[in-house]
């Protein structure tokens, strides 16, 4: 399949299930491990006036054991609200969250959550911040004070021990939060946008941090909520892509970002500025329209109102789920154009 490229030269683009060995040796190895984290059916309704609005609708994934999974969608598409009940903050009103088989039904120690804000106390030195934790626990004041300075060790801020937050960079701070965050070893770590306030050199302190941690296995799994395509191209092993409340497509990273199945995700990834070069290449351009009302959602699926690859049957009836686990997208396109990336239409 070939499309045209800026400069008149014909675009290569391969079948999305083409990948080099090293790739599928990769998520072979990923595969056979445990699952940490199942998420199936899962739906969240609120109350506004009168009615019921649902934000987030059949949500359904896994996170395997040191797998590192990206969230990827526009501002308002249920990224948080996802987290937040993965955290066991907020419950669902339908569906169910496992970790390591065991259902969430409030918060607890087997998760570790970055915010996009420093949850630092201001008043304590870094030092004290990381020790308040372990002494909560029961850990020995003495234990707790070294375990502190080998963690604050770790992600390069030892001349910062006795420093207060106000003294602290953003980065700085985030990576003190990052700390407290593992402690306890966590099966799961939820970052929720905690590069979004940092500028670039701390961004890839901070996701590199996060990907130490988990080779070190100082945590089971990380998912990572992002609107910041750069950033998760660096980090993540696979990437779910959100709209309106639902997940529409999830894969390996780099089949995402260069051979992608749905045509929002073809059409968020070509609008964003990246300096990749394979992506440079491509016309930079909006997405027309805005996002669905959630409390009247377009009936079948609901990006086609804002699609250029809709058809008849978009309208009306929910698109299909087409792949595999490893990789899928729910879109009647993608059925009817088995194994085509969607940037050659868009």
């Amino acid at each position: 399949m070939t499309a045209p490229a800026t400069n008149g030269a014909p675009l290569l683009l391969p079948s999305y299930k083409d990948q080099p060995q090293e790739v599928r040796d990769r998520f072979r190895r990923i595969y056979q491990r445990q699952v940490v984290l199942n998420v199936e059916g899962l739906s969240k309704s609120f109350p506004t006036g009168n009615a019921m609005v649902e934000v987030l609708s059949n949500v359904s994934f896994q996170v395997r054991r040191r797998e590192f999974i990206c969230v990827l969608g526009a501002s308002g598409c249920g990224k948080s609200t996802l987290i937040r009940m993965i955290a066991g903050l907020e419950q669902p009103t339908s569906g169910v969250v496992d970790l390591d088989g065991k259902p969430v039904t409030g918060p607890g120690p087997d998760r570790g959550m970055v915010f996009q804000s420093y949850t630092l106390f201001p008043w304590l030195t870094v030092k004290r911040n990381v020790m308040f934790g372990l002494l909560e626990k029961g850990v020995p004041w003495a234990q707790a004070e070294t375990q502190a300075k080998d963690w604050v060790q770790m992600v390069g801020l030892t001349k910062f021990l006795d420093a207060y937050p106000h003294q602290l960079s953003g980065g700085m701070k985030q990576r003190v939060v990052t700390v407290l965050s593992t402690l306890l070893n966590p099966k799961l770590l939820i970052a929720d946008e905690p590069t979004s306030a940092l500028d670039v050199s701390s961004q890839r302190i901070v996701t590199e941090l996060l990907r130490e941690m988990l080779a070190k296995k100082l945590v089971g799994g990380i998912i990572f909520v992002t609107h910041d395509l750069p950033v998760l191209r660096r980090v993540a092993d696979r990437v779910a892509i959100m709209y309106a409340g639902q997940i529409h497509e999830t894969g390996p990273t780099e089949e995402i970002i260069n051979r992608a199945r749905h045509p929002y995700t073809g059409a968020l990834i070509g609008s964003v500025l990246v300096p990749e070069p394979q992506i440079r290449t491509r016309r930079i351009s909006g997405i027309k329209g805005s996002p669905p009302d959630l409390a009247d959602p377009p009936p079948g699926c609901r990006f086609h109102p804002r699609c250029s690859l809709a058809m008849d049957v978009c309208t009306t009836e929910q698109p299909p789920i087409v792949g595999d686990e490893r990789h899928y997208a729910t879109c009647w396109w993608a059925k009817d154009h088995p194994g085509e990336p969607v940037e050659a239409k868009l």
